[in-house]
């Protein structure tokens, strides 16, 4: 069970959880936009459950079923058609076309009813491979193009209506495998609900997990992108108004089999309800979004006002005019949802938390341990020119330098006058590094997580997520700020994952929000597995096994401290202050060759920035209202690194006083009398001699003693 960490905060329980935050973390989870077609739905139900008599018997619900799946075919292929940027207004002309052909070749032509099916679909799919021969290779207007198409199967209609309908009036005919399509039931539900939920698997499943799925949404969403990345627009744009087709027509069939007749007005107004039906479910009109089962809880909602309004006795016109309200509602709604979405989460995405901090301490006092000095300036520059942004550094037994860079790369150097060596490309943001039991470099690497790289070059992800929390809206299983490392005696590596919010290049976001959105992680290489060992952090960022291997530290760079994580002994599992208020930000520690250890600070702590992490409604205010270059943002940009005794107290601070080659110093390693520096924005890294006296006779390569 990991341990809580949120009590180091300072803020009270209420501040745990921030509506704020959840509710722009609803509102960008994908499922979050069937909300409303849901609750839709269930007030639909609800008020015709209330106010109209016999709607929540038996009998409605079968009749309810069997309108539902008509209409459902009928706004599956509209949803194929609009996610592919098109539009089929002609879709109830078909249906009313199949219809009729279907009866007439049952009553008057005596097909078989399996002949029957296959045509009345083949039907239907011709009839809309008309309307994808005109939009995709003549490239006609979808509009305007399904307009007259709907037009002319209308008339199609109106003339079987005219020359068969007399006969088959008049025309008989009874077949068990037909009236099991119009009025049977498959355990206990009607044929044409079970039929439905068939056809919605099959075109849920080839829309997400079918390659033409794939490519109908690249092409709804940019057909420029799509037709440079080499896809067939004319045929799978030919393909949706196919299958649209052949859909209509399935219905059609259905509809013939249960109602046993035909009119002119079969379909007549279907293409509205089945837009509305699709709006309501949340399919963009402007191609590219949309999902089948979505789809179907519109149709479920238009096909329940349908019937409500027919048990309450009132006028059709009614049926169409609340068609229309919802048609407008739903399609501005859409509009604007996809317009602004993303800004509404940006917004509200960040909520900004109330630290309490004490006063920092004063550095500029004369004498004191926080005494500006040049101890860092002139430090021997290693790999100029040749690094961009190497945060961390490492040597092996062989005094080999190991470093990356903000490429992704990962470079060694045999010497600090050698040149550089490119060992790896890794990807991301490489971050903390550590030599392994195995005698590998342990990575940690911004957004994508713990990598293990061999001194030849090869990449092995170790850890890249986690278990995720069952509470958390968000995701938290993946690994997506992996940030300093240390190995312990046993070879098990503690990591720190300083945001579950925020990427790599979003770190300043999580400062300023300043929450505890962090966690410290292990894994352990004999079983592969990583588990959470503290949760609810703020922003942990260096870690380090102490010297007798029984604690690991930690550095919080937002609340200014270093905290003791026990891992044995009697204390084992307990989380208690080393080194509280400091004056500046912890980054990287790591073990000094006197038994102390060396901290970085990657800047220093301002009144400005200190009463700001006070005021959440100033952040918050600010973050929405000014641009980002305007933000104010921590000190980032002064160079120090200090030493700190096993018993937690600052026992000599080192500064760049020109801060001229070391801007910022994230990170410091000791090595045979030589301490190494690194920085996340420097060009170099850096190494200057340590005196003699800080340097005991066992110096050499930083070792982690078995715990007891």
């Amino acid at each position: 069970m990991p341990k809580d960490a949120f009590a180091l905060t300072g803020m009270s329980w209420r501040h745990r959880f921030s509506f704020q935050r959840s509710l722009a973390e609803l509102l960008g989870k994908r499922w979050m936009e069937a909300m409303v077609p849901c609750l839709l739905l269930v007030s639909v139900l609800t008020y015709f459950g209330v106010t109209a008599d016999g709607f929540l018997t038996l009998d409605n619900a079968s009749t309810l079923s069997q309108n539902f799946a008509e209409l459902g075919l009928v706004a599956l292929g509209m949803t194929i058609v609009l996610i592919g940027g098109g539009i089929d207004l002609s879709v109830g002309a078909v249906f009313g076309v199949v219809n009729g052909f279907a009866l007439i070749a049952f009553r008057l032509l005596d097909w078989p009813v399996p002949l029957v099916v296959a045509a009345a679909i083949a039907l239907g799919a011709l009839l809309g491979s008309v309307n994808g021969v005109l939009i995709a290779y003549a490239k006609t207007r979808p509009f305007i193009t399904t307009l007259v198409t709907l037009l002319a199967y209308r008339t199609v209609a109106e003339y079987i209506d005219t020359m068969y309908s007399p006969r088959m009036a008049t025309t008989t005919r009874i077949d068990p495998i037909w009236d099991m399509l119009g009025a049977g039931r498959l355990a206990g539900l009607t044929t044409q609900f079970v039929l439905l939920v068939v056809v919605a698997l099959v075109v849920h499943v080839l829309l997400s997990r079918s390659r033409w799925g794939w490519r109908i949404t690249a092409i709804g969403s940019s057909r420029t992108s799509a037709r440079r990345a080499g896809m067939n627009l004319p045929a799978i744009t030919f393909s949706t108004y196919a299958v649209a087709g052949a859909l209509a027509g399935a219905a059609g069939l259905l509809t013939a089999s249960r109602l046993e007749q035909s009119s002119a007005s079969t379909g007549l107004g279907m293409e509205f309800a089945v837009l509305t039906a699709v709006v309501i479910g949340g399919v963009s009109l402007a191609g590219g979004r949309g999902t089948a089962m979505r789809a179907l809880i519109g149709a479920l909602t238009v096909a329940a006002i349908s019937q409500g309004l027919t048990l309450q006795a009132q006028p059709r016109p009614l049926y169409s005019a609340v068609l229309a309200v919802i048609l407008l509602v739903f399609a501005a709604a859409d509009l604007k949802w996809g317009k602004n979405r993303g800004k509404a989460i940006q917004k509200i995405y960040m909520a900004p938390g109330r630290f309490r901090l004490r006063a920092s301490p004063d550095i500029y006092q004369q004498g004191g341990v926080w005494e500006l000095n040049d101890r860092l300036t002139g430090a021997q520059a290693i790999g100029l020119g040749e690094l961009d942004g190497p945060e961390d550094v490492v040597l092996d037994e062989r005094g080999r330098l190991y470093c990356g860079d903000r490429r992704g790369w990962l470079w060694r150097f045999d010497g600090p006058d050698s040149p550089a060596e490119l060992v790896a490309r890794v990807g991301g943001h490489p971050l903390g590094l550590v030599i392994d039991k195995d005698g590998n470099i342990a990575m940690c690497v911004a957004g994508m997580g713990l990598y293990g790289i061999t001194p030849e070059g090869q990449v092995t992800p170790l850890a890249t997520d986690v278990k995720r929390t069952w509470y958390r809206i968000n995701d938290d299983s993946a690994i997506r700020l992996a940030d300093d490392l240390d190995v312990a005696a046993d070879g098990k590596i503690y990591f720190s994952d300083a945001s579950t919010r925020f990427d790599g290049d979003e770190y300043f976001l999580d400062l300023i929000e300043s929450r505890p959105n962090g966690r410290l992680l292990r894994y352990d290489p004999d079983t592969g597995q990583t588990t959470v060992v503290l949760r609810n952090y703020a922003f942990p960022n260096g870690i380090c096994v102490s010297h007798d291997g029984a604690s690991v530290l930690i550095n919080s760079s937002n609340l200014y401290r270093i905290d003791r994580f026990h891992l044995a002994g009697p204390k084992a599992g307990q989380l208690e202050p080393f080194a509280e208020n400091l004056p500046g930000i912890p980054d990287n520690i790591n073990r000094a060759s006197d038994g102390g250890y060396w901290v970085a600070f990657a800047g220093m702590r301002t009144p400005v920035w200190d009463l700001a992490i006070s005021m959440p409604k100033f952040r918050r205010r600010m973050v929405k209202e000014l641009p980002f270059d305007e933000w104010l943002v921590p000190n980032l940009n002064t160079s120090c690194v200090i030493k700190i005794t096993e018993a937690g107290q600052v026992v000599e601070s080192l500064w760049d006083g020109q801060q001229k080659d070391h801007a910022v110093i994230t990170s410091m390693r000791e090595h045979d009398g030589y301490l190494y520096l690194g920085g996340l924005t420097n060009d170099r890294l850096g190494r200057i001699a340590l005196p003699q006296h800080e340097i005991p006779a066992r110096a050499g390569s930083e070792r982690v003693v078995s715990a007891p």
